[in-house]
């Protein structure tokens, strides 16, 4: 099989999973094995410690970080999907923190890893353990920030359109926004 028929059928595949092929995975799928290391990474974090509304969470609270439109709009989407509010999800975009303890439990060491580019200290991993997030969970949140940030510099890149499916979601809240600069032109 080519890396060109390989790219092809998962793509065919997530048509099929999802209904729709992602303007971002259309464009990942330009280095299969970039597209599988994203899938495949995503298929393994089924399993994992963190809920699926907490691992939408990480991701939403990553793409915000890294200042990423098209897969803030996704992460609105799907964290709804998941069960956050939309005034938890706000509160994630704008750099606030979610009333809803297990939501805010993840997010909290997103962006701490974030800050101190993982260098945690042991005061940080005694804290996040009284929010509940042990080494196993905080593990996930790497996995999942890693995961994320494929698909962030890819849209960067890329310049992603937007998928019609993601357009009735506003990427960036009414108030101020954390993360970077947004650097639309940046090449």
């Amino acid at each position: 099989m080519t890396q060109a028929a390989s790219a092809e059928q998962i793509l065919e595949q997530v048509k099929q999973k999802w209904g729709f092929v992602p303007n971002v995975l259309t464009e990942m799928a330009k280095s299969p094995a970039a597209l599988q290391v994203y899938l495949g990474g995503g298929k393994a974090l089924a399993g994992a410690a963190l809920t699926p509304k907490q691992q939408q969470a990480v991701q939403l609270a990553t793409s915000t970080l890294n200042g990423c439109q098209y897969c803030q709009a996704a992460h609105t989407m799907g964290g709804k999907a998941a069960g956050i509010s939309p005034d938890y999800i706000e509160a994630i975009k704008a750099g606030g923190e979610p009333a809803d303890a297990a939501v805010r439990a993840a997010v909290a060491p997103t962006r701490l890893l974030e800050e101190k580019q993982g260098w945690l200290e042991d005061a940080d991993l005694q804290q996040l353990e009284a929010q509940g997030i042990d080494r196993a969970r905080l593990y996930e949140v790497i996995a999942i920030t890693g995961l994320k940030k494929i698909s962030n510099y890819v849209n960067h890149i890329a310049h992603t359109a937007l998928d019609p499916q993601f357009q009735s979601e506003p990427a960036i809240p009414s108030g101020p926004q954390s993360g970077p600069p947004r650097r639309p032109n940046a090449r």
